[in-house]
């Protein structure tokens, strides 16, 4: 599918995206950009159709060359006490905050999102693979994300997170049954092995 360019020409729009909802460990990290209307790369994708290189490529491009970009993150204990479905709203919100240039739209990939004051928004299934800012976010939501688990990586290496990013591999839930949680599990998550889907708050 090729990915479009806007969702409504002429509006300054921002794509918003996260990264680490389905993690037992870490952060949930969300990303807002504004790109250029000439933007273009033939690289740009979902960021789970890229691999780690281009993905690490395609990072220093965005944020060079976006309007408007900026990374956010809401941290495990912020999880536990409100959800994570509310911690990734959150965390877009966050990101949305922090942009230099106020967007006139929102393209949210996925199907729900708590609306930001002011600011129309338009959610869209698979959004990430089908416009150019939302595509754009989610390869910052998840490099920076990826780079603060490879970072904790090094004070904990029991989990294998330099690989696993924190997410419910058959390793990670083994180290947890064998040496127990470490402080950046997410508590209001299933950490046991057995357990094949995640359990919620």
């Amino acid at each position: 599918m090729s990915l479009l360019l806007q969702h409504t020409p002429g509006v300054i729009e921002a794509g918003c995206d996260e990264a680490g909802r389905g993690c037992l460990a870490g952060p949930v990290v969300a990303a807002a950009v504004i790109l250029p209307n000439n933007f273009e790369n033939a690289l740009l994708n979902d960021s789970k159709q890229l691999s780690e290189k281009n993905r690490n490529e395609l990072r220093s491009v965005i944020e060079k060359e976006a309007l408007a970009w900026k990374v956010a993150f809401v941290d495990h204990e912020e999880i536990d006490e409100i959800n994570i479905l509310k911690a990734s709203f959150m965390a877009m919100h966050r990101a949305i905050d922090g942009l230099k240039t106020k967007p006139e739209s929102l393209l949210i990939d996925g199907n729900r999102f708590i609306p930001y004051e002011g600011i129309n928004h338009h959610c869209i299934i698979k959004g990430d693979g089908k416009y150019l800012s939302i595509a754009a976010a989610s390869i910052l939501a998840k490099t920076h994300r990826d780079q603060f688990m490879e970072e904790l990586h090094e004070k904990f290496p029991h989990y294998g997170w330099f690989k696993n990013k924190g997410y419910p591999t058959r390793q990670h839930k083994t180290a947890i049954a064998e040496i127990g949680p470490s402080p950046y599990h997410r508590k209001s998550f299933n950490w046991k092995i057995r357990q094949t889907k995640l359990k919620l708050k």
